[in-house]
């Protein structure tokens, strides 16, 4: 742990046509312009007590769609750094995302996918909270 700098609140976006109707890897529908907005300020370690009993939620338009606590993860940081190391350097600066909670739009029956004009809006204990509002693809 005396590696981690410090813990930031990430907004893990999913375009999931790429991921869902082009095959290959989930990787994919991450790494679009625009997806994956961090911040609003990066926390260091000595900064959150307890990095393993934190609240996280979001919103959609104001409906409450995820909440949870980072006590749910399914790995603890220490591990998760560890691994990650074996398949790649590590590096100052370096993000590692840990995933999200229970509540994403796929898991719904029928499925909920954001759309232009929704208006989502993310939060972690000690990390802050931030709002991002949907746009519809444009092509330059």
């Amino acid at each position: 742990m005396e590696y981690v700098a410090g813990y930031v609140l990430h907004n893990d976006i999913s375009e999931r046509e790429f991921q869902l109707e082009r095959n290959g890897t989930w990787d994919k529908g991450k790494g679009c312009d625009t997806f994956a907005p961090i911040g609003p300020f990066l926390a260091t370690a000595d900064e959150i007590d307890d990095v393993h009993n934190l609240r996280l939620w979001l919103t959609v338009n104001g409906e409450k769609m995820q909440d949870g606590t980072t006590a749910n993860l399914i790995f603890n940081i220490p591990f998760l750094v560890s691994y990650v190391s074996q398949f790649m350097t590590l590096l100052p600066g370096d993000i590692i995302s840990t995933g999200t909670p229970a509540g994403v739009g796929l898991g719904f029956k029928p499925p909920v996918y954001l759309k232009p004009g929704d208006v989502v809006e993310l939060g972690i204990d000690g990390l802050g909270t931030a709002k991002q509002a949907v746009k519809a693809y444009a092509k330059n």
